[in-house]
């Protein structure tokens, strides 16, 4: 199981500390959660500010458009040292000229779904996506409770796509990272699981560990 980190849960005061904890401590991905006070209900950071975190760290970034024209958006994130870049399919923009953007940028395409959109609406594009992201809270603000009914969006599109790389967002501890690592879950992104721990290295171990035995 992979483990990216949002920065969402992080202290904003002290982001270029907050990268490099993350990179020693063992998070395999920098997870930065954008969002534009509209398609999502928080407003949170743009372009520069993503810039200027890759200067910190080699590990990827995996950057969640949570923003009405995803579209419009992608070459800038893209120029600020996006890695993976996650669109909604519930966004305003062409998921088809969306993923070609992304791909045709050297970065990886994946889809987000919110928790009230069926996961099948994703489904036509699979062949074209590196990723789907699953949401197990609704978008907006860390710390929210996980949903468990969401696992079966995760079972549905790895029986659609096993090699598939799924990820879930919210909620996400050493209680719920089980479940979502016995659905077939391969990236789990924390957020105050990790940056709220007395240890964060302590925490994403445990974390890892919970998820293998999920597996077993």
């Amino acid at each position: 199981m992979l483990i990216a980190s949002s920065m969402l849960a992080s202290d904003f005061s002290k982001l270029s500390d907050e990268i490099i904890r993350m990179d020693i401590s063992g998070a395999d991905w920098i997870h930065l959660d954008v969002m534009d006070g509209h398609f999502g209900p928080n407003l949170t950071f743009g372009p520069p500010v993503v810039a200027a975190m890759r200067q910190y760290t080699d590990k990827p970034f995996d950057v969640h458009l949570m923003i009405d024209e995803p579209l419009r958006y992608v070459p800038v994130f893209l120029k600020a040292g996006a890695d993976v870049i996650s669109f909604h399919v519930e966004s305003f923009s062409d998921p088809g000229k969306t993923i070609e953007a992304i791909r045709a940028g050297g970065a990886k395409p994946a889809m987000a779904v919110k928790p009230g959109t069926p996961v099948q609406e994703v489904f036509p594009f699979l062949d074209r996506l590196s990723m789907v992201l699953v949401m197990t809270v609704e978008p907006g603000f860390g710390g929210q409770k996980f949903m468990p009914k969401m696992m079966a969006k995760v079972r549905a599109l790895k029986q659609k796509k096993p090699e598939l790389l799924v990820q879930v967002d919210g909620g996400i501890n050493p209680e719920t990272i089980a479940l979502a690592a016995q659905a077939g879950v391969d990236v789990s992104v924390a957020g105050t699981a990790v940056f709220r721990a007395l240890d964060a290295r302590a925490a994403i171990r445990e974390l890892k560990a919970s998820a293998e035995t999920g597996r077993c």
